[in-house]
């Protein structure tokens, strides 16, 4: 029986501007997305039987037709009949590390994993664009996830720009493992209360989206400015998430300390991650941020910026 292992990395954002809104409903986003080390270990094999069965010992992981992985399973079968017909189904088993709704693209990861594994084990032969186009349909963070790395992503998220990563560079993340914070929540919000400052004319659009490739942030990339990469970050979405959860605003402060480079929520939340320019130093933080809280409900997690997305661990 053919099996894959695969690692599906989590993801965070240096950079999150919303510029606008869209006719689908989603909003205008200039993101830079960042792959990192913390990662889910998927197992994909072959099952001799026409049916996807999904597996995770995890009781927080949403139904089986409501899971992303599952998902993008379905969306090759439908995608790809005569290969299933030939293959057939697949059991899908999910060990997860990266912590649940915590705004870290772990179920995006998830899906991409599974789309790239399927492609393995039906011998499809798609190239990493062809994933990556099967890979909108199920979510705007599931083509970044599928190549990783470091990324400037624009519209719904699902236009990329794959730039050099910076090097070097740990990451400290936080979160409480009872607080979830709803994505269309906190999306909704800021449009309630901000969408004066939207753009509303396509070519202000476009201009926006452009400039970042600009933008100070992506020049501290470009150079491997840690510090200045710390000094810049931006998350729009903090300015109606921390107000309403002062927990992840306590959380953010509790990262002030001098070997952080920078902290940020990353995407929706709640988990706050910060910078650091070493490992040593990271786990310093960790430590020290872990005792200062003393909360056992707290996840702490360090892991280090990567270059790439999904990887085969083993196949057999």
């Amino acid at each position: 029986m053919q099996t894959y292992s695969l690692i599906a990395p989590a993801k965070i954002n240096l950079h999150l501007e919303i510029i606008g809104d869209r006719a689908d409903g989603f909003h205008e986003l200039v993101m830079v997305l960042q792959s990192i080390s913390l990662g889910d270990r998927i197992e994909i094999a072959a099952n001799n039987a026409p049916t996807i069965r999904l597996y995770c010992d995890l009781p927080q992981m949403p139904p089986q037709d409501q899971n992303l992985a599952y998902k993008a399973a379905q969306l090759m079968t439908q995608q790809f009949p005569q290969a299933f017909a030939k293959h057939g189904g697949v059991d899908i088993t999910i060990d997860k590390r990266i912590p649940i709704a915590a705004g870290l693209a772990g179920g995006s990861a998830n899906a991409a994993a599974v789309l790239v594994g399927l492609n393995l084990l039906w011998n499809l032969g798609l190239t990493q664009p062809e994933l990556q186009v099967l890979a909108a349909q199920l979510g705007s963070d599931v083509p970044f996830c599928v190549a990783g790395g470091t990324a400037i992503a624009t519209g719904r998220g699902e236009q990329l720009d794959c730039i050099e990563s910076p090097h070097d560079l740990w990451v400290i993340l936080a979160k409480y493992q009872s607080l979830e914070v709803s994505t269309a929540w906190a999306y909704t919000t800021y449009r309630q209360q901000f969408s004066d400052t939207y753009l509303r004319d396509d070519e202000s659009i476009k201009a926006r989206a452009s400039h970042v490739h600009s933008s100070p942030l992506l020049d501290a990339i470009a150079h491997q400015d840690g510090a200045k990469i710390g000094q810049l970050l931006r998350n729009d979405l903090e300015k109606v998430v921390l107000p309403q959860y002062p927990q992840v605003a306590d959380l953010k402060a509790a990262f002030n300390r001098p070997e952080v480079l920078g902290t940020l929520m990353s995407g929706s939340g709640p988990t706050v991650f910060a910078l650091c320019a070493t490992q040593a130093e990271a786990e310093k933080v960790a430590a020290e941020v872990k005792q200062t809280l003393n909360n056992p409900d707290l996840g702490i997690w360090v892991a280090q910026f990567i270059t790439h997305g999904i990887q085969v661990q083993s196949s057999a």
